[in-house]
């Protein structure tokens, strides 16, 4: 699958990822019988280093399963970097002015372009020259570019940041806005429903894909796949791993009459 073809998906229904954190050579295989559309790599919390995250996203790329990357910081060069690297998608974290989105749709959706020339298209996109747009159309096509809005900042900016164009859709991020908003990880909390609620209508108006990174059971995107989520971003290796560890674990236990501890089976990242 590319670009194109999972946006096209996600438009007309839904995709299925989860993230993944270990870079383990068998890791693409077990993925792909997961039968899942993409995977979600995290540069944000987890440490990888260029070269290893470059293989796993060509490795990924190669089995028709697309890799969204999710750089540090909101910053322009980390994100030609990873796809330089060969991510097909690019994730910003914690992306709060219209200026930050304009600055991420320059280098994901008009390399090469740099300075001032960039900038002018930016503040004027029917400025840029036709045969030019038509080079930068053709060979960006296949990136795709996703913020997270993770802040009240950035609810409050929410229409502002999602009329940029060049913007293919937000990712939720629910740890960060429920702390943002005074209601630390109170998922059914009101008032972080609400923001959810908000965040699916705006982008739904605009036809932008839209998901949620969530590491708690699975009702919670079956709950909100309901309401409009078309990206389903479920968990990862690792909370999954440990999850059912823990499930194993306590039931071999209880069986052989052993003490069972209660473990925490949250992983957040």
């Amino acid at each position: 699958m590319n670009a194109l073809e999972f946006k096209n998906k996600f438009k007309t229904g839904r995709v299925y990822g989860t993230a993944i954190t270990s870079m383990a050579p068998m890791w693409p295989v077990i993925i792909e019988k997961a039968k899942l559309d993409f995977v979600f790599l995290d540069t944000e919390h987890i440490i990888v280093d260029k070269q290893p995250l470059s293989a796993m996203c060509n490795v990924y790329k190669s089995m028709g399963i697309l890799p969204i990357v999710r750089i540090p910081s909101p910053l322009p060069d980390l994100a030609t970097n990873v796809l330089d690297g060969g991510a097909m998608g690019l994730l910003a974290p914690y992306v709060e002015t219209v200026d930050q989105v304009k600055n991420l749709v320059g280098a994901v959706k008009y390399r090469p372009l740099k300075g001032e020339k960039l900038k002018q298209i930016l503040d004027d996109p029917a400025s840029i020259d036709s045969k030019l747009k038509e080079y930068v159309d053709d060979r960006c096509k296949y990136n795709l570019l996703f913020i997270n809005i993770e802040s009240k900042p950035a609810l409050d900016n929410l229409p502002e940041l999602l009329d940029v164009p060049g913007l293919d859709g937000v990712i939720i991020g629910p740890h960060d806005l429920s702390c943002s908003l005074d209601v630390p990880e109170e998922y059914t909390n009101p008032v972080f429903e609400n923001a959810v609620s908000q965040i699916i209508r705006e982008c739904k108006k605009r036809d932008l894909g839209i998901g949620m990174h969530l590491s708690e059971g699975p009702e919670y995107q079956m709950k909100w796949g309901k309401e409009g989520l078309n990206i389903i971003l479920h968990s990862s290796d690792a909370a999954l791993f440990l999850k059912m560890l823990n499930h194993d674990m306590s039931k071999i236990k209880s069986t052989l009459n052993d003490k069972v501890e209660n473990n925490d089976n949250q992983i957040i990242i």
